[in-house]
């Protein structure tokens, strides 16, 4: 009997490390009134267990290897089964030698409508449309794992990218507006045609570079990795003005604009730190509240303009 309970225990952790992510899902309703309250939290139980307990890919993870993340929802309307609001998509990656999680996607979606019964099971179909809110976490799921494999391995993500490509495809058949092409407009459709560009890929090779080759490197010499973080944020420019509304580079300093700050904030001086400010001016006009003061930037001057 013992035997029996030894091998029902370790084949229980070993489906549970497994799975790929670690993610906490939280549902804000607070705005909404009205006597059913419960369906909030069963959705939200809901939600959590097919992202985490479901196997997206067919690597084997461990416990420890999960991607850390977060999925926020806040719900603004609702009537009977139909709901509307926002999600926020947040993932993080470990960075080598380091207790620290470097933050990689800072998603913010204000496009959430979805119909849901309490109690709907969770199934995805990859060769179909079904549900407009299964599709929207199987898509986002998708790109935290593509993402977050591209820090990895130079464009480590193709695959996961591409699976996010194929809920796009499958969810156009909605005809909502969040999946289909609209010029300027940061959607679901335009944030994985930018990802799979091959006249965009600069991002996927920043990505790369900056944590590879950059952070990971830090803790072995400080200089040599700040210098990589540097030269690939300079290669950022090569993105500007090739998409209206320069998604990807929103897409980068949704996530990375706190840490960059925080990074430049103190450490050894680098050589092409004057050519980095006005780069990061240039590219990053969004940021502008973002600033400090620097002893190894420039003093008393935004970093991201």
């Amino acid at each position: 009997m013992r035997s029996i309970l030894v091998i029902f225990i370790f084949l229980t952790s070993t489906s549970i490390s497994s799975q790929e992510l670690n993610c906490q899902v939280s549902i804000n309703f607070d705005q909404i009134r009205g006597s059913n309250r419960q369906v909030f939290t069963t959705l939200e139980t809901a939600i959590s267990e097919f992202v985490n307990q479901k196997k997206w890919t067919d690597k084997t993870v461990k416990a420890q290897e999960r991607i850390n993340c977060a999925i926020n929802i806040i719900i603004t309307k609702r009537d009977n089964n139909i709901f509307e609001g926002s999600i926020q998509i947040q993932s993080t990656r470990p960075v080598y030698g380091t207790s620290y999680e470097a933050p990689i996607l800072n998603i913010r979606d204000n496009d959430f409508n979805f119909k849901y019964n309490e109690f709907d099971q969770f199934i995805y179909n990859p060769t179909r449309f079904d549900s407009n809110l299964i599709s929207m976490i199987t898509f986002y799921v998708y790109v935290i794992l593509g993402v977050d494999a591209d820090t990895f391995a130079l464009n480590g993500g193709d695959t996961y990218l591409k699976e996010a490509e194929n809920v796009t495809l499958q969810a156009q058949q909605s005809g909502l507006s969040a999946w289909s092409n609209q010029v300027g407009v940061q959607n679901r459709f335009q944030i994985i045609d930018n990802l799979l560009s091959p006249g965009l890929n600069q991002f996927r090779t920043t990505m790369y570079e900056y944590h590879r080759n950059g952070f990971d490197e830090m803790a072995e010499n400080n200089t040599k990795g700040k210098a990589a973080i540097e030269n690939s944020l300079i290669s950022l420019d090569r993105l500007y003005n090739k998409v209206i509304g320069n998604p990807l580079l929103r897409l980068f300093f949704d996530a990375k604009a706190d840490e960059i700050v925080n990074l430049y904030s103190d450490g050894p001086n680098t050589r092409s730190k004057q050519r980095l400010l006005v780069v990061l001016q240039k590219i990053s006009p969004n940021n502008s509240a973002k600033s400090v003061s620097y002893t190894h930037l420039r003093a008393h001057e935004t970093v991201l303009d």
